[in-house]
């Protein structure tokens, strides 16, 4: 009897392992054309056409004047130091002094504080103007209604808005970006670095330009893997833009997030994006910045080993490309939006996270969308 027993018992193991290999089987999936399915991670879409190769055009050897200007600067919140926007348009202030001549004494640069009123703004840009700065660029879309008093009371002086748009002013020029493109191309990324097919995005304030970040993320990851699960969650709504400066509330909900089996996150919350950071290097899962190449940042230094890319929004070339246009008197070079086509967006490789095919994947989907033949949405 005992003998049986045992005869039953080994039996028992023997069907177990089978149905556990047929499980793991299952669960593989195979493989697909153009997909690297695994048991861990997302079962990819087949992987878009490769780019064809392109020949960028030489630089231009004319040499850009700009020792006469005087450049103002009004941050939004955050100001210089903030790691993501604020900064990127930093870099393209201090690349024009260097390039064009600008001497130190000639630059200004001013920053909003969270919640101030609109006066406060109406206030920056006059002191600006009226210390003779020319040109002066708002950076962030909550200068457009102090630009439309202002602007006018000025008609002389060159000014220019990021992310806005100022109806009637002749004298600001817009500089915006295909934001949804770039994060398209972070949502490709996430998908193929996730284990878990779970990702997350964290948004700074609930308002219409945050949701192009959002959108984009959301429309690449689906695009790469039709299955992912996707969290979503913003620090504020629309009206309180204390969620661009919380790192407190950005590493809360990134916890959240991580919780629920999110394992790659990406933000659009300005220097709340530290929290989010931090949040990932605790639970041990990656995390995709924005704006800035923020692997490179030094404020978030101490969490760089989890940034495997960021969403470069290309700040610093709007600013530099418009402080240069003004020096020429050639406003009309800029382009109407800064976005694929003229590597106004785009993706960070700083850290080695990005391998050469997953790389090719990314071009791949880049040149559809230049030639409109995805066509990313801008609400989610």
């Amino acid at each position: 009897m005992r003998r049986r027993m045992r005869g039953l018992a080994v039996a028992a193991i023997a069907l177990t392992s089978v149905l556990s290999m047929a499980a793991c089987a299952k669960d593989t999936g195979g493989t697909q054309p153009g997909s690297t399915n695994t048991a861990e991670g997302c079962k990819l879409a087949d992987k878009p056409p490769a780019a064809a190769a392109t020949s960028s055009a030489a630089a231009s050897d004319q040499k850009v004047d700009g020792s006469a200007l005087k450049v103002g600067l009004a941050y939004d919140i955050g100001g210089r130091g903030d790691a993501s926007f604020n900064d990127s348009a930093a870099a393209g202030l201090d690349k024009a002094k260097a390039d064009f001549g600008i001497k130190p004494e000639n630059v200004k640069e001013l920053t909003a504080a969270p919640n101030e009123a609109e006066d406060a703004k109406l206030t920056r840009l006059r002191q600006l103007a009226g210390e003779g700065f020319n040109p002066i660029i708002g950076v962030g879309f909550a200068y457009a209604e102090s630009l439309k008093v202002v602007a006018p009371e000025f008609p002389n002086v060159k000014f220019a808005i990021v992310d806005g748009v100022v109806d009637g002013a002749a004298n600001v020029t817009p500089l915006v970006f295909a934001e949804e493109q770039g994060s398209f191309l972070a949502g490709v990324i996430a998908a193929y670095q996730s284990k878990a097919c779970h990702v997350g995005f964290v948004g700074g304030v609930e308002i219409p330009l945050i949701q192009k970040f959002q959108a984009g993320f959301e429309q690449g990851a689906k695009a790469a893997a039709p299955d992912i699960k996707i969290e979503e969650k913003y620090l504020t709504p629309a009206g309180d833009f204390t969620g661009f400066q919380d790192p407190t509330k950005g590493q809360e909900v990134a916890t959240g997030q991580i919780e629920a089996g999110a394992d790659v996150l990406y933000h659009a919350a300005g220097a709340s994006g530290k929290g989010v950071f931090s949040a990932a290097k605790t639970a041990g899962v990656k995390a995709i910045g924005v704006d800035s190449d923020q692997y490179n940042q030094k404020t978030v230094e101490e969490s760089k080993d989890v940034i495997i890319s960021s969403m470069l929004k290309r700040v610093d070339v709007a600013v530099y490309d418009f402080v240069g246009a003004v020096a020429k008197n050639d406003l009309a070079s800029l382009p109407k939006a800064f976005d694929l086509s003229v590597d106004g967006v785009g993706y960070a490789t700083s850290g080695g996270k990005i391998d050469a095919e997953l790389q090719g994947v990314l071009e791949g989907y880049k040149a559809q969308i230049i030639a409109g033949k995805i066509k990313v949405s801008d609400k989610p």
